[in-house]
């Protein structure tokens, strides 16, 4: 799960705080922010082990974890008075709070800590601006879902696309979804949710379907595995790269009055599509036979089964279509849109995924 703090940044006092620096969002978020001058200031929660990989040539000293423009913090989200304490002693101007337990499957086993997260854990953030006296001084991004819309009520979705969460977590991120209105309507925050469709990149958390997919088909090309195994092969998501999506989280910032917005590339690709294309980047095509759990992916060249189907990775009330169209309101949408074929293959595989690191990313 990618929940694993929050962070700060300063650019003339402007600060950032951004839950879950050390996830895949987080790490572009502040590499994003530092090239833009700000000093990052991260909330991490504690760990026994080292958990900072993603961030790790942030560092002045990477060797010796010196902080130079990026501060690291303890805290969590589920811990009210850790929240004031930082807020307070840093004044950020800037808040992006990405912090969460992200992973919608787990959500259905987590319920309860999922919602005292990704829900409560927001409303604390927002109380902790309030306490300290900054509602007029910051502006609070919201890390919002395509998960909210669920069963979807029309297709494409848009801003005004009504909400129907198929999962604990979608039902928290609507929880904080309305909090940060309520509070940007009651006390007049700067406050916006960015409802972001699915994005990727070699970051991507090893128990999410894409990089699990791009793993384990690495693995098979070094010998390393044989078969793995899936869930629902039809669902259809809008998958981007996560770095151009952070880039429009500042940009929603950015903007004379708050406003919501979703960000997405409005191309839509399967899960089974997702495994062939990812195949084909090892040279092996992979035919499909039999239906429902008995479906299994043969390589037509050598007619191995490399897939098959579980039900345990079956989510207890399915979302089966997630499409966005474009809007164009924010300028980086039209980049978003143009990158959309080639940030897909690139999470499929053809960089990142396949490069000279996989053996070594493969290896454990």
């Amino acid at each position: 799960m990618d929940y694993l703090g929050s962070i700060l940044g300063i650019c003339d006092l402007t600060l950032v705080l951004k839950s879950a620096l050390l996830s895949m969002d987080g790490s572009y978020l502040a590499e994003f922010l530092l090239e833009k001058g700000y000093e990052v200031h991260g909330i991490v929660r504690r760990s026994s082990s080292f958990n900072t990989g993603r961030i790790e040539h942030l560092y002045k000293n990477p060797q010796a974890h010196i902080e130079g423009n990026m501060k690291l913090h303890y805290g969590d989200l589920t811990d009210s008075t850790c929240l004031v304490k930082i807020i307070n002693e840093v004044k950020p101007t800037e808040i992006y709070n990405l912090g969460a337990q992200s992973h919608v499957k787990i959500s259905f086993d987590l319920a309860e800590y999922t919602a005292d997260v990704d829900g409560v854990g927001t409303l604390r953030l927002l109380d902790a601006i309030k306490t300290c006296g900054l509602i007029n001084s910051v502006k609070f991004y919201q890390a919002s879902t395509s998960e909210l819309f669920g069963k979807v009520q029309e297709i494409p979705q848009k801003e005004t696309t009504p909400f129907y969460p198929r999962s604990p977590y979608g039902a928290a991120k609507l929880y904080a979804y309305w909090i940060v209105v309520n509070f940007r309507e009651a006390y007049n925050l700067f406050a916006v949710n960015g409802i972001l469709f699915n994005h990727e990149s070699p970051r991507r958390g090893a128990n999410f379907v894409t990089r699990k997919i791009s793993r384990s088909v690495a693995k098979i090309h070094l010998g390393q595995l044989d078969c793995f195994s899936l869930g629902n092969l039809d669902a259809k998501r809008d998958w981007g790269h996560a770095r151009d999506y952070v880039e429009a989280m500042w940009l929603m910032l950015q903007t004379d009055e708050p406003e919501d917005f979703v960000i997405a590339t409005g191309e839509v690709h399967s899960v089974r599509e997702f495994v062939e294309k990812s195949f084909k980047h090892i040279g092996k095509t992979i035919v499909w036979e039999g239906k429902n759990e008995n479906e299994v992916g043969r390589c037509k060249e050598t007619g191995k089964i490399h897939v098959t189907v579980n039900h345990k990775y079956y989510r207890p009330t399915e979302v089966a279509f997630l499409c966005r169209k474009c809007n164009r309101k924010l300028f980086l949408l039209t980049k978003i849109r143009e990158h959309a074929t080639t940030n897909y293959q690139e999470s499929c595989g053809k960089s990142g995924y396949f490069s000279s690191q996989t053996r070594r990313t493969c290896g454990h």
